[in-house]
C-alpha cells in the first residue's frame, strides 16, 4: 500500500470528533491521518464482507454519542 499514489483530500471534523480519533490514534500508536485511514480502510473492507455497496438510506446523517 505503501507504494500506491494517495490521494489527498480536505476533511472537516468537529472538534469532539478530532479529539476522540486523536485520542484513539494514540492509543493504536497511529497518526490522526493514519488512523483516519485505517478506520476508512476497515469499514470498506467490512462493507464489501457483507456484501452492501451502498447504504439503504441515503443523506441521512449518522447519530454519533461524542
Amino acid at each position: 500500500m505503501a507504494d500506491e499514489k494517495k490521494k489527498q483530500v480536505p476533511l472537516r471534523l468537529s472538534a469532539k470528533l478530532y479529539d476522540a480519533i486523536a485520542a484513539w490514534a494514540e492509543d493504536d500508536f497511529r497518526s490522526v491521518n493514519g488512523q483516519i485511514e485505517y478506520l476508512l480502510t476497515e469499514c470498506v473492507r467490512q462493507r464489501k464482507k457483507n456484501g452492501k455497496y451502498t447504504p439503504n438510506e441515503f443523506d441521512v446523517p449518522p447519530k454519533l454519542d461524542i
